[in-house]
């Protein structure tokens, strides 16, 4: 890997001087993403006030806001812990960028993704970044890097309040460093400040290299937490050994660890708020209610409650309370008693019986007659059933879990439920809220469901478009996670092999977006999208004027109402081709289509003689 011991610098100035791709185009292999590339990572969304970068949430705050909280630290912890708590937090908002570039780009090679990292930095408004020098190798495990920050935030914020003094003051900018570099190498790299605008420099200058490199680098592995990381149960955690220095502080995560188990996933304060309600509620024999429209998951929840309760080896029962004709509610609840009615040849358990010792699951609990209520509430109370037709009584030990999405208050004060069914149903409710409240977990959903659908249905998809992506994160799904899941294996089966899922692949029903987002623009302001526009209202190759005489010259004067279709598309994309000299990648982005959308298109015609 000699050959990739090259300057970042050049990589960076490249990076911002390319022309950008559009939205939907990936990079093609091992090139750098550019500057409308990253900006276009950064999507604001006023309408449901949230900040995007790639699917996680971002702030805008004042500078001086980080200011005033960095002097409390100072003042009420002393200078070393606030430092070390503002490093480690540097440390997690790096890392967490690396992993985020990482995932949008996968096609960039390594390098490329360092030359992103002066570019985001930038982007998230803490510091310029000027690439002084670099290198390293992949194979031989070596790095070494210098780089000049510019107008620092932090120095701005720690000379107001303390003036010039004798120590670095950019703490959370070196930890950044630290864990973007450390995250796209897999080794602890440490950086140190070795010139600062908060001790009278003109410029701060950092140098960064694996810790190991560092001749006392216990002090930089104190501030990041990392010695009971880097030693072994044998050894002192305050005394790590030097040939551990290299090791990540795996303590220091990249992001929110995703809540999951099976077909649960979600990393948001709302998802995350259910699952510790559901923590607490398993060990206990309480009924649960599950609430929240229709689409949010209700009945895994259930499942996941009865796998971490004390009955998990017991039977779970599930009931569609809305799929059951009102006359056989009874029976399929209680069980029958051979020769009850018509028809009821032998006798048969009901769901009751069935989930003994374990959970029953009432789902769409709502649609119950009110006759089937006050039978259920009696169950409840009493603890045995009755089979139809049947004489004798039946201890059950059932935990009941009903769900609903319907207000069950509301439909009891308009005599539309048993008001005191529903006070023995609503024990310990948990409300599981709708998609667009939890927008954090869109981008782990789409790619769990992608995986389980290209193994279900055999298909290799590379992943998703940065557009597929935006456009998802800011649609409302109305069906929440379902709709979700529908999306995603209706694009994995669309989409081309080998290929990406892009939105003609997805929105085929006339879905639409309901917030307007906002990027960067080319001068720093913000601007539409350009996800904005419906795909539907998406144009690809089509001459705009059949009148214009430029289109009548590239097509020699033809009556365009006489050619096909196919004709026109090849005439424009050989035009586009031979203007850009060949250049795929330009040729689409003028036709306003992917990369991969062309090349399909060229590889469809007949090759010739």
């Amino acid at each position: 890997m000699a050959d990739k011991l090259i300057s970042l610098a050049e990589l960076s100035r490249d990076a911002q001087k390319k022309p950008g791709r559009g939205a939907s185009e990936q990079l093609p292999p091992g090139a750098a993403p550019t500057l409308q590339d990253l900006t276009e990572c950064l999507l604001f969304s006023p309408g449901d006030g949230r900040i995007w970068l790639n699917g996680a949430r971002m702030l805008l705050m004042h500078n001086s806001g980080i200011g005033a909280l960095r002097r409390e630290l100072i003042e009420s912890m002393g200078l070393a812990r606030a430092r070390g708590i503002m490093l480690r937090t540097g440390y997690h908002c790096g890392a967490r960028d690396a992993a985020l570039i990482k995932e949008r780009f996968p096609e960039a090679d390594i390098l490329a993704l360092f030359a992103a990292g002066p570019i985001i930095h930038a982007i998230e408004g803490a510091v310029k970044v000027e690439p002084v020098h670099f290198e390293f190798d992949m194979n031989l495990g070596t790095y070494y890097g210098e780089f000049l920050w510019h107008h620092s935030s932090e120095d701005d914020e720690h000379i107001a309040q303390y003036g010039i003094g004798t120590e670095p003051a950019c703490w959370m900018q070196t930890g950044y460093a630290t864990g973007y570099t450390s995250a796209m190498v897999g080794r602890l790299i440490v950086y140190r400040e070795v010139e600062c605008r908060s001790t009278g420099s003109s410029i701060c200058r950092l140098i960064g290299k694996p810790a190991e490199e560092w001749d006392d680098a216990e002090a930089d592995l104190a501030d990041l937490n990392a010695e009971p990381f880097v030693s072994t149960g044998g050894r002192s955690a305050t005394a790590p050994n030097r040939s551990d220095k290299g090791a990540l502080p795996t303590g220091l995560q990249a992001g929110p660890t995703p809540a999951q188990d099976t077909d649960m996933v979600g990393i948001s304060s709302a998802f995350n708020a259910a699952c510790h309600m559901l923590r607490r509620v398993a060990p206990t024999q309480a009924t649960v209610l599950f609430t929240g429209e229709s689409g949010v998951g209700k009945e895994m929840f259930a499942r996941m409650l009865h796998r971490i309760s004390p009955r998990h080896d017991e039977p779970f029962v599930a009931i569609n309370c809305a799929a059951i004709p009102e006359n056989l509610m009874e029976s399929e609840l209680f069980g029958v008693e051979r020769g009850a009615y018509t028809g009821a040849t032998q006798s048969r358990a009901g769901r009751f019986e069935r989930a003994d010792g374990g959970t029953l699951f009432l789902d769409e609990i709502a649609t119950l007659s009110l006759v089937a209520q006050g039978k259920l509430l009696r169950a409840l109370q009493e603890g045995e059933v009755e089979r139809v037709g049947g004489s004798r009584t039946l201890k059950v030990d059932v935990r009941v879990v009903a769900a609903t999405n319907v207000d069950l208050r509301a439909a009891a004060q308009r005599g539309e439920f048993r008001e005191d069914l529903f006070f023995r149903l609503n024990v310990f409710p948990i409300h599981l809220p709708p998609l667009r409240e939890r927008k954090e977990d869109i981008p782990l959903l789409m790619t769990h469901f992608l995986h389980r659908f290209t193994q279900r249905h055999g298909r290799q998809i590379s992943g998703f478009t940065p557009r597929t992506a935006d456009t998802l994160l800011a649609y409302d799904f109305p069906g929440n996670i379902r709709e979700l899941q529908n999306l995603v294996e209706r694009g994995v089966i669309s989409a081309p092999d080998g290929g990406a899922i892009d939105l003609a692949h997805l929105f085929t029903s006339g879905e639409r977006l309901a917030l307007p987002m906002f990027s960067i623009g080319k001068r720093g302001q913000l601007a539409a999208a350009p996800n904005d526009q419906a795909p539907s209202q998406r144009t690809t190759v089509a001459p705009a004027d059949t009148g214009n005489e430029a289109i009548q010259a590239l097509f020699g004067g033809k009556d365009l109402s006489r050619l096909s279709l196919q004709e026109i598309e090849d005439t424009m994309i050989d035009h586009c081709l031979s203007e850009v000299k060949g250049n795929v990648s330009e040729a689409a982005r003028r036709l306003g289509l992917t990369r991969a959308q062309l090349s399909y298109r060229l590889s469809r015609r007949p090759i010739s003689e």
